[in-house]
Formats: structure tokens, sequence, C-alpha cells
């Protein structure tokens, strides 16, 4: 098997899948049509709720989604082999991820852009209501304290990758004034583009200044540094910082792996991976667990996640300028994360077997595993930097992209420059989803809260928000610093999956109430019935086999907390199930003939 043949065939099944079952759900199912505005122009205000570009919309809802997830998940997958990982995202983004985004955006725009647990208030009752709000604020701080423990170790002692980032605040910020005043995005685009890439080169050259040294921080200081920017980007107007940022780092994400699927054309690298190893069964380095239900686990963002649900209920649902716009938005940016896992995975099994692993775990698991490394110490030597045992897999994929692009005769000697260059592409990843994710976590508390202070509900007052995103920022920004998430961090991957299921509940009872076919339901209701298959099982073996269990990880505060978390899940569903049994027992909608003879989005 060769790369060239993936990403052509990956390509291909995601761009019929938009143009199809993307038109199917929005024209059929939805009934979307732009006979009403939007909440961001039914209620404008300048700061949360702006009618905005649907490509700003879009460069900001991909890069908010794309966070850690289609980076690293394929690559730790990748202990399985190449097809178990490649399968789910494809098939899991088409008919699972792209969906839940799809009718999460629906369904929050619908109730004038307000979060999920506002949505399942509405649509199930306060006891539905409640436990969602409650798992969503459970799950968006542990999300936000372990990305962010990701982008310090990526910045800590990096002045190029810390000048790269923090150059990208005045840049969309400039940005954000300019389209602001003039309207013109072309401009505003090429003027932040320009910039921002102007910062990645200068990067190298201020490392040994002044402002180097002084950009050379502790993992201490930058974890104060980050919650006091993500304040400020959930507190400004959306216009002024996040919706440009994101926007921006857009095209450095896509042109990234833009860059890597034209290497790849160029090299055409061999898959260094079997299609299985003999990990499936379980007892690997990496992932101790079967191939099921971990690989649906593992790969989360890039094919189905629940912290896709914070932005669809959050920022995006506020900014939407037309209804018709959620195909692209909601639809298209969760296919083109897909291809992003794709490319992911590829990057990571174009490794050899024993170079892979020789990353990705400790010295003693890889000594016995039994194999020899093959290209590493040459890869060491080029990149300057030992690259035996940096598990977490962010150091494996800036591995597998660096020898792609080396083996591209112009930029053989440049493998330091690339993988640097990665390495801060990933924080860049990463960062754009924490800013968004806070702002989303201000509208949970305040959501949660204004049941007990009425005045918190009101997003256009300051000191309500204020509080909330310092509430926010203080959540999560005391489990960075104090480092008590690493305990609890393996908890995301099931609590991540449970908030997905928890968006298909939503959906298919959105689509029960709203569809004229309830045959419809079925688009939410069979990845709803594999997920929370899925989702279960894994918390059960965790609790048993690994939190209750004789090995290092006992925990059991871990078991604790996912009996919570599942807990919180059976009441939800118990209380959908009821729904739904009283929608099914109504008559179907009527079809409406203006919906019926809509055009394809």
């Amino acid at each position: 098997m060769n790369a060239i043949t993936i990403v052509i065939a990956s390509a291909c099944i995601l761009a019929i899948a938009y143009r199809l079952y993307g038109t199917f759900m929005a024209v059929k199912v939805l009934r979307i049509e732009d006979s009403k505005p939007t909440p961001a122009h039914t209620l404008e205000d300048g700061k949360d709720y702006v009618p905005t570009n649907r490509w700003v919309v879009f460069g900001h809802h991909f890069a908010a989604i794309a966070a850690a997830g289609p980076l690293v998940g394929p690559v730790l997958a990748a202990q399985f082999g190449y097809l178990p990982g490649l399968l789910w995202i494809l098939i899991g983004a088409v008919l699972g991820g792209a969906v839940h985004d799809m009718v999460v955006l629906f369904a929050s725009m619908r109730q004038e852009g307000k979060s999920l647990s506002e949505v399942a208030k509405k649509e199930l009752g306060p006891v539905a209501g409640f436990c969602t709000g409650l798992a969503m604020l459970f799950i968006i701080t542990i999300t936000m304290a372990g990305l962010s423990m990701v982008v310090l170790h990526a910045l800590e002692k990096n002045p190029w990758g810390t000048f790269a980032v923090g150059m990208t605040i005045p840049i969309a910020m400039a940005v954000g004034l300019y389209q602001r005043k003039t309207g013109d995005l072309k401009k505003a685009s090429i003027f932040g583009i320009i910039l921002v890439m102007g910062a990645v080169i200068a990067g190298p050259y201020i490392q040994d200044t002044a402002l180097g040294q002084m950009l050379t921080l502790d993992i201490k200081t930058l974890s104060w540094i980050l919650p006091v920017y993500a304040f400020f980007a959930a507190a400004l107007p959306v216009w002024l910082l996040l919706a440009p940022r994101d926007y921006l780092s857009s095209f450095m994400k896509i042109g990234v792996f833009v860059a890597l699927i034209a290497g790849v054309f160029i090299v055409n690298p061999a898959i260094q991976f079997p299609a299985f190893t003999d990990f499936i069964n379980g007892g690997g380095p990496i992932i101790a667990g079967p191939v099921w239900p971990f690989v649906s686990i593992t790969i989360a963002c890039g094919a189905i996640s629940g912290f896709h649900a914070f932005i669809g209920s959050g920022t995006t649902p506020k900014m939407l300028n037309r209804w018709k716009d959620i195909k692209m938005v909601g639809f298209g940016a969760m296919l083109v994360e897909s291809m992003v896992a794709v490319m992911a995975l590829i990057a990571a099994t174009v490794l050899h077997p024993a170079d892979y692993f020789a990353i990705n775990t400790s010295p003693e698991k890889f000594q016995a595993l039994g194999m020899t490394v093959q290209h590493l110490p040459q890869l060491s030597q080029e990149i300057g930097l030992g690259l035996e045992g940096r598990t977490g897999g962010a150091v494996s994929l800036a591995v597998g992209m660096t020898d792609v692009f080396r083996s591209i005769p112009w930029f053989d000697h440049m493998a330091a420059y690339f993988f640097q260059f990665v390495i801060m592409f990933e924080a860049v990843f990463i960062l754009t989803a924490i800013d968004a994710g806070t702002r989303v976590s201000r509208y949970i508390i305040q959501d949660f809260l204004g049941t007990f202070i009425s005045p918190l509900r009101r997003t256009d007052w300051t000191p309500g928000v204020i509080f909330s995103s310092a509430l926010a920022c203080f959540l999560w920004g005391y489990l960075l610093y104090s480092g008590d998430i690493s305990s609890i961090w393996v908890l995301f991957g099931v609590s991540n999956q449970l908030m997905a299921a928890i968006g298909l509940i939503i959906g298919t009872t959105v689509i029960l109430k709203f569809a004229n076919k309830r045959i419809y339901a079925l688009t939410c209701l069979v990845p709803l019935v594999y997920l929370y298959a899925t989702v279960t099982y894994a918390a059960y073996w965790m609790v048993t086999k690994v939190y209750l269990g004789p090995g290092p990880g006992h925990s059991v505060l871990n078991a604790v907390l996912s009996l919570i978390m599942m807990v919180l899940g059976v009441v939800i569903i118990v209380t959908a199930i009821g729904k739904w049994v009283r929608l099914w027992k109504r008559p179907e909608l009527p079809l409406d003939p203006a919906v019926s003879s809509s055009r394809a989005l």
C-alpha cells in the first residue's frame, strides 16, 4: 500500500459525501432554507452575535474544532495498523461526525444560538438539561486544561514557537479592526497571512536576542499566560480577536496539510505499517485495550467528537449570516478535519514501525518489544534532538511529516527547520481550540448559573461576561498550573465521546420533532447506538481493568468520575427515549412544497 492511494480514495469519498449526504441532510432532513434571519441578525450586539462572512465562520469553526484530536489520535491509533484507524476516520466522519456537527449547529440556531444544555432543557426537559450542562462543564474544563498542557510542552523554552504563536494575537486584532472598518476581507486576509508567515520565518532569528531570552519561558510562567490570554479571547468582542485569529490560523492549518498532500504525491512514500498489527486484541505498549472500542475512543476529533458540540452550540451559531451556511460550516468543516486526520495517520505509518514505537513508548517498553530502530538515529542527528521516548503522538507526527518533506530533493537539508515548524504548527492548531473553547465555557457558565442569577444569562451584561470568563479560565487554569489534570487526562477520550452521544441524542429528538419523515431520525440514531455502546464498554473496561486494577493506572478517583459521567449519560438517554415515544405517536408533519422544491445547497 502506498500513501497516494489512501489520499486519493479518502478525498473522493469525502467530496462525494459532502455533495450527496450533506445535501440530503440539509434539504430533506433539516429542511434548511433562508426565509428567516439567523440569530446573528435578530440578536446582533456587536460582541457575540455578529453576522459574519461564511468563509470567516468556516475558518473559525474549523480552527476551533480541529485541535489535538485529528493530529495525535490517528498517530496513537496507528498501533493497531493503518486500516482500523482509516476505516473509522472515514466512516465515522461521514455517518457520525458531520451529521452530529450539522444537527447540533442547527438545533442551537433554532434556539437563538444557545448552548447545548439549554437546547436539551428545551427539547428534553429540565432534568436532562441540568445533566447535560453539568457534563458539558466537566468535559470542557478537562479539555481546556489537557489541550493547554500539550501547548505548554510545545512552547516550553522555545522562543521561536512562543514568538510565532504570540504574534498571531496582535496580527489577528489588526485584521479584525481593518475588516470591521473597511469590510474588505480579501485585503485583510492577504495582510494577515503575510504577517503570520513573516512571524514564522523571523522566529529562528530572535532566539539569541534579548527578545528571545524574554520569550524563553518555563512551564509555570506559561501556565499563567495561557489562561490570561484565554480570558481576553473569551471576554472581548468575537470580531476583534477570536474570529480573525482562528480564521488566519486555518490558513496555516490547511496550508500545512495541503503541502503534506503535495509532498506525498511528489515522494509517494510507502506505508510501512501492516493493515493490522499484533495489538488489535489488546496488550499494546501505547493503548492497552483492544482495537474496539479504543480505536473509536482514541481517534475522536478526526471522526466524531463531543468537543465539536461546544463550538457548534457556542460561538458558531451566533455568527452565521445565512441558514444555508450550516451545510458548509457544520458538515463541510468536519470532513476537512477528517482529511487532516487521514494525513496524520499517513505521517505516522510511513515511519518504520520500530522507529514509531521507539518514539511513542518509554525505553523500557520499547526494549520489551524486541524491535530494532531503522532510521531514527539519522533523523535525530539531522533534527538535532533526541527523539526516543517522546511519547504522546505530537513528536512522531512531526517526525513523519519531516521525513516526507526532507525526501523532496530541494528540502533534503532542512529537516531541523521542518521539524520545528511542525511542532509550532501543532501548538497553533491546539491553541485556537483553547480560545474558542474558553469562550464556549463562558457561555455554559452563564447559562448554568443564570438559572440562579438571572442577569448572568445576558451576553451584553459586562459584569456577567467578565465574571463568567474569569471563572472559566480559573477552573481549567488551576488544573493546568497544579498539574492535577494529568491524573484524569485518560478520562478525556471516554467523556468526549459521551458528549458526542449526547449531541446525537438531542439531534435525534430535534429531527423527530421537525422532520416530515420519522425514518430520517436514523441519521442520528444509528451512529448514536454505535457510539453509546462504544463509550459504555470503554468506560467499563477502563474501570475494571485499569482504574480499579492492580497496575500503574490504578485510580479510585478516575473510576468514580467515570461512573458519574456514565450515570449522567443514562439519565439523559432514558429521558430522551420517553420523549421519542411521545413524538413517535404524533402524526408526521406534511411536506412543505417550498422546502421540497429547494435546490441543493
